[in-house]
Parts: structure tokens; C-alpha cells; sequence
């Protein structure tokens, strides 16, 4: 299985930096089977039906993206450095992993400052990145963030303009709860309130889920043999309720439709017996052709990047040829691509 086997062109004007408003106006591919329709995510209840159950990812993107200045005194006299923080992932008391630009502007020791009441400790580099430590924690430390921090926007939208305050309405679901993430799981973007509202008095049901996406999940694929690939890991959890209400819906004879590839990498995570149980920790699954999945009957996803371990899931999901002839289709039609773009409900 060749990396080539993933690729396809796709025109840079394809490429959405801003989201579809309302949330809803988004066009919707519909792959059922070997149909292929288009529709708008606002089209959404013809296609669902009652008795099926949207898994929804309930992590919150954190304002990751910080801009400080690191100070030093020396013989000449004081000096200052622009640094560029870029955080990945919290650790214990008050410590996060994070990216630093440039990193070797900082000494192990030294302090950044992002305001007169915000600061980090810079306590060791490893492999390019490094461990900080803030001194503000809790309650204190969000809000400071949330202050001084822009969102982590997708590198293919960063390198056509900055994030600005409307991405930290735009880049969040309106379900959004538990703080960790610094990529938003993006087909969730599609949903505001009304639809949601829509889908239930139908008989629609939902269940939240959490699993934290990191920014290894931008990460391209560096070998030519996909098996070779390592995954990175993010941490999630399904709740016993969550997992009791899935298998419920099994049971009844209802669909089981995560919205997004991090909700369904993780009902396949908690169900690697077979049957999905309660589950909580870090999960690195890979999910290309040939993978059994035991819980996703349909999946509503963004289009994604070529080459990448997304387009690997979702070829697994509908078929290799079948996802070929779905992203022809929809670079015919001038479908807007990944984070902000348009989305695709694909029922095998």
C-alpha cells in the first residue's frame, strides 16, 4: 500500500480560510452507496432518520497560538527576542509541551513574557520542542490564555493570513466543552444549534465523546510503504454511558454516525473487542484499507489533505475507489476543502 495510492490534485482556490455562513449554508456531499448527491449540511434531516445516533466530539480548542518576548541582560545591556509559542500538550502542575520559534533564542531558565501578568518558564528542550511552565495555573491561567492567545488555525490556512478574533467563534463547536485541544475537530463545524434542535425533534439522538486533537494530527506522512507510517497519539475518553448508549442503538437496529474522523477514530478505539465498553487513555489507531470497523455505520467528515492518514480512513470506510471517484466529484463541483471547508456524509 503506496502513499501515491492517496494522492490527488487539488487546486489551491479550493482551499477555504474562511467558514461557510451560517454554519449550515456549507454544501454536503451525500455518498450513499454509489450515490452521489449534493446537497447543504442544512439538507441534513433528509438524509438521517429516527433511531440514529450522532457521536459528537465535545473537546474545546485552546487559544494555542501565543506571541511573547524573552529579556536578557548583558554586557552590552539588555536585549530582547520576539518568541513565537506554539502549545501542544498540558502536562502536570502547570506544565505544557509547546513549540517554540525560534527555539534556539530561548535558554533552559530563561523566562518569555506574553503580558505583564502572564509568563513562562522555559525548563528543557527536547527533539525541537520544549516544556514550559507558567506561572499562572487553573481558572487564572485560561483566562489569560483566552486573553493573550490567538486560535492554532491549520498551517494551509496560517500561511494565507493570521488568526484573528472571529476564528475563536468560527474554529469552536457550538457543543464545545472540555478544554485540550489545539485542532478543532472540523466536520463538527458544520452544526449550530438550530440543526441540532432539528435532528432531535425527529428522533435523532446524541452522544458526546472527547478526545483531544493535537497538532500531530497535521503532520504529513514521510514514508512511501503507508504500513511503515507511526501515528501520533491523542488522549481521549468515552464515558460508560456513552458506550451503553451506542450499543443500545446497535441493539435497536439504529446507525451509529460520528460526526468527524476523531469521533470515529475513538468509538474504534473503545470497540477493538469487537463491542464498544467504556475507555480512557492515549490512542495512536491507524485506520486504512483493510480495517474492520465494529461501530461507525455512516460518517459525516470535511474533505481532507492529500496524502494523509484522513484520506487513508476514509478510503478504508467506503473503498478506495469509490473515495476516488467522491473527491473527483467534488473538485469537479469546486467543493471547498479542509478545516473551513464544505462536508460529506459518506454511508458505506
Amino acid at each position: 500500500m503506496q502513499l501515491s495510492d492517496f494522492d490527488f490534485d487539488l487546486p489551491d482556490h479550493l482551499i477555504a480560510t474562511r467558514p461557510a455562513v451560517p454554519r449550515t449554508s456549507a454544501r454536503l456531499l451525500v455518498s450513499n452507496g454509489p450515490q452521489t448527491v449534493d446537497a447543504t449540511v442544512g439538507d441534513m434531516p433528509e438524509w438521517l432518520r429516527p433511531g440514529d445516533r450522532l457521536v459528537l466530539n465535545d473537546t474545546k480548542v485552546i487559544p494555542a497560538r501565543l506571541t511573547g518576548a524573552r529579556h536578557r541582560v548583558g554586557p552590552e545591556g539588555p536585549t530582547s527576542a520576539k518568541i513565537e509559542v506554539t502549545l501542544l500538550e498540558p502536562r502536570a502542575d502547570g506544565q505544557w509541551s509547546a513549540l517554540l520559534k525560534p527555539l534556539k533564542k530561548v535558554r533552559e531558565g530563561e523566562e518569555i513574557v506574553f503580558a505583564d501578568n502572564f509568563k513562562a518558564t522555559l525548563l528543557h528542550k527536547d527533539a525541537g520542542q520544549a516544556v514550559l511552565q507558567f506561572d499562572l495555573r487553573g481558572e487564572d491561567f485560561d483566562g489569560a490564555l483566552a486573553a493573550a492567545g490567538a486560535m492554532p488555525l491549520p498551517p494551509y490556512i496560517a500561511a494565507k493570513r493570521a488568526a484573528d478574533e472571529q476564528d475563536k467563534t468560527d474554529y469552536q463547536t457550538v457543543w464545545a466543552e472540555h478544554s485540550g485541544a489545539v485542532a478543532a475537530p472540523t466536520a463538527s463545524l458544520h452544526f449550530d444549534q438550530a440543526l441540532l434542535d432539528t435532528l432531535a425533534q425527529m428522533g435523532v439522538t446524541f452522544t458526546f465523546v472527547t478526545l483531544h486533537v493535537g497538532a500531530g494530527t497535521f503532520l504529513p506522512v514521510k514514508v512511501d510503504n503507508v504500513l511503515d507510517h507511526k501515528m501520533h497519539s491523542e488522549w481521549g475518553r468515552v464515558s460508560p454511558e456513552a458506550a451503553r448508549d451506542i450499543q443500545d442503538t446497535k441493539a435497536n437496529g439504529g446507525r451509529v454516525i460520528p460526526v468527524g474522523t476523531t469521533a470515529l477514530r475513538l468509538i474504534e478505539t473503545a470497540a477493538r473487542s469487537g463491542q464498544i465498553q467504556p475507555w480512557q487513555g492515549g490512542t495512536d489507531i491507524f485506520i486504512y484499507p483493510g480495517f474492520t470497523f465494529h461501530v461507525a455505520d455512516a460518517l459525516i467528515t470535511n474533505f481532507h489533505l492529500p496524502k494523509s492518514t484522513l484520506m487513508m480512513l476514509v478510503s478504508a470506510f467506503v473503498g478506495a475507489d469509490r473515495i476516488r471517484e467522491i473527491y473527483q466529484h467534488a473538485v469537479s463541483k469546486e467543493y471547498r476543502f479542509f478545516s473551513y471547508g464544505d462536508a460529506s456524509l459518506l454511508i458505506p
